[in-house]
C-alpha cells in the first residue's frame, strides 16, 4: 500500500473487556476512547496488571521479529540456492522493456548443468521473445509427458515506490526476505524446479514419464507471443503432454492454495442505434436513449456480483467481475442489415476436476500430503494465467506456488503494517504505533527453500505415476 500507516477512524468509544486484566466489575465501568492516528487512552492500570502488561506487550514485540536461522544455518547448498534466486532476480525482465536474451543465458548453462535437454523456440518473426523449453527424459516416453511453466516476464516497478531497488535482489539477514520484482511472480518457480530435479537427480532418482519446463515470454501482457502460440505449435503437440502445473498465488495460512480454473476475460463492444436528428429538437429513439437500458441492466448485475463480494458470500474468484470503459456517442453508421445476437458464445466451463474422477489431482494431493503439507480447498484464481490455453485443448492443470504464511504481494508497491489497532483490540493501553514498511514482492529464504523441497516430491510422484 502506498497509503500512510496511520489508522483513519471516527471518533467512537468502544467497551473492552480483556479477559484477565479487570475484575467483572471493572470491566463493566471502563471504557476506552479510540481516536484518529490509533491514539489509545485507558485509565491507569494497578501495579500487578502492569507488570502483566509489560511481560505480554513485551512479548508481542518479539513476536513481530519472526524467527529466523542465521545465515550459518543454512548449508553451502541452500545457500548457493538463495544465491542463483537472487541472480535471476537481479535480470531485469519488467515490461515494457524485459531482457529475455539476459533471462535465456543465465537459464541455459543453469539447466546443461543439470544435464537437461534445452531448445529455444520463437514465435515471433523478429525472434525477440525466445521461449526456452527443458527436458527431463523419462524412461518410458510413450506416456503422457508432465509439464511445469513459469513465465520470463514481470510487470513494471517503480524504484521511487520501494525502499530496497526492485532489480537488486536484496536479502534483509533479520528476517531472511528476498525483496524483488518478480520474487513471488513468479521468478522463484523456474529455481525451485530446476533445484528439485538437482535434488533428484543427486537422489539417483529418474522419471518414468518425461518432463518438460516451459519458461515462456509476455504472459504479463496475455501471452499472445508466448503460450497461446505455443499451445497452438507442432512442437507442442510432440511432447505430448498429460498434465501441466503453472503459477498459483502465495497463502496467507499454513495451507498451500491450489487453482483449478482461471476467470476468463470477455470483451465486448455493445453499439446502440437510433434515428437521426437535429442536436436543437427532441425526438423519440435517439441511440444514447437506447443504450441507456443496456448500461442500466449491465450495472445491476454488476452490483449483484459486487454485492455478494462485500457480504463474504463469494470469493473475488467466483463473480463476475463487470467493468465498463469507455463509451462513444454521435457515430454515423451504415444501415444495419441484421440486428439481434449475432453468436452464442457461451461454452463448457475450463476448469480441472479436483476430486477422484481426476487421477492427476489425487496424485498432486498425496505428494502434497508427503511433503507435509496441508491444501487448501481448491479455487478459481481470480486472474488469469497461461494455464488457459492448455485447458482448453483439454488437458488437465493446475496453479500452484508453494508459499504459505506469506503476504500476498503480486505487483505490489510498498506496503505498511499498523499494529495500534491490533495492540487495541487486544486491550492494552498502548500510546504507540509500529510500523513494518516493507517492499513489494518479497520472499523469505526459508520458504523459498521449502518449496524446492515441495517440488521434489510432486516431480517424483507425477513423474512416476503410471496411470
Amino acid at each position: 500500500m502506498n497509503s500512510s500507516s496511520d489508522i483513519w477512524l471516527k471518533r467512537t468509544s468502544v467497551k473492552l473487556k480483556p479477559h484477565f486484566f479487570f475484575s467483572k466489575k471493572e470491566k463493566r465501568k471502563r471504557k476506552i476512547k479510540l481516536k484518529t492516528h490509533s491514539n489509545l487512552t485507558m485509565p491507569p492500570l494497578r501495579r500487578r496488571h502492569r507488570r502483566r502488561l509489560l511481560a505480554v506487550v513485551a512479548v508481542l514485540l518479539l513476536s513481530t521479529v519472526v524467527a529466523h536461522p542465521a545465515a550459518a544455518a543454512f548449508t553451502e547448498l541452500e545457500s548457493a540456492q538463495i544465491g542463483r534466486f537472487q541472480d535471476y532476480l537481479r535480470i531485469r525482465t519488467a515490461h515494457p522493456s524485459p531482457d529475455y536474451a539476459a533471462a535465456a543465458a543465465f537459464l541455459l548453462p543453469y539447466a546443461a548443468s543439470l544435464g537437461l535437454r534445452a531448445a529455444t523456440l520463437h514465435f515471433t518473426p523478429c525472434k525477440s521473445k525466445p521461449l526456452l523449453l527443458l527436458t527431463w527424459q523419462g524412461t518410458d516416453p510413450s506416456l503422457p509427458s508432465v509439464l511445469l511453466n513459469s513465465h520470463l516476464d514481470s510487470v513494471p516497478a517503480e524504484p521511487e515506490q520501494w525502499v530496497h531497488p526492485p532489480f537488486a535482489a536484496h536479502r534483509d539477514a533479520a528476517t531472511g526476505r528476498v525483496y524483488a520484482r518478480g520474487a513471488q511472480d513468479d521468478k522463484c518457480l523456474p529455481i525451485q524446479y530446476l533445484e528439485a530435479i538437482r535434488g533428484l537427480r543427486d537422489a539417483g532418482f529418474a522419471p518414468t514419464r518425461t518432463l518438460h519446463i516451459s519458461l515462456v515470454p509476455d504472459e504479463e501482457i496475455g501471452g499472445a507471443d508466448g503460450f497461446e502460440k505455443f499451445a497452438q505449435s507442432e512442437e507442442f503437440r510432440d511432447l505430448n503432454v498429460g498434465f501441466m502445473l503453472d503459477e498459483g498465488q502465495a497463502s496467507l495460512t499454513d495451507e498451500f492454495r491450489v487453482f483449478y480454473g482461471d476467470r476468463l476475460v470477455w470483451r465486448l463492444i455493445v453499439t446502440a442505434t437510433g434515428a437521426p436528428g437535429h442536436g436543437s429538437k427532441l425526438f423519440d429513439g435517439a441511440a444514447v436513449e437506447n443504450l441507456m437500458d443496456c448500461i442500466e441492466t449491465i450495472a445491476g448485475f454488476r452490483e449483484a456480483q459486487f454485492g455478494m463480494v462485500k457480504s463474504g458470500q463469494r470469493g473475488p474468484g467466483e463473480v463476475v467481475s463487470v467493468n465498463p470503459v469507455y463509451m462513444k456517442a454521435g457515430t454515423p453508421s451504415p444501415t444495419l442489415m441484421q440486428k439481434g445476437p449475432l453468436r452464442d458464445l457461451a461454452g463448457r466451463p475450463m476448469v480441472t476436476p479436483t476430486n477422484a474422477s481426476n487421477p492427476w489431482w489425487s496424485v498432486f494431493e498425496q505428494a502434497i500430503k508427503s511433503a507435509g503439507g496441508k491444501l487448501a480447498k481448491p479455487e478459481i484464481l481470480s486472474s488469469t494465467t497461461d494455464s488457459r490455453f492448455i485447458r482448453q485443448l483439454g488437458i488437465p492443470a493446475l496453479g500452484f506456488s508453494p508459499m504459505i504464511n506469506t503476504p500476498i504481494l503480486l505487483h505490489d508497491n510498498n506496503e505498511v503494517i499498523d499494529l495500534g489497532l491490533l495492540l487495541f483490540i487486544l486491550g492494552y493501553n498502548v500510546m504507540l504505533k509500529l510500523r513494518d514498511v516493507s517492499n513489494p514482492q518479497f520472499l523469505e529464504d526459508k520458504v523459498f527453500l521449502r518449496g524446492i523441497k515441495v517440488y521434489e516430491h510432486i516431480i517424483r510422484a507425477l513423474s512416476s505415476f503410471k496411470g
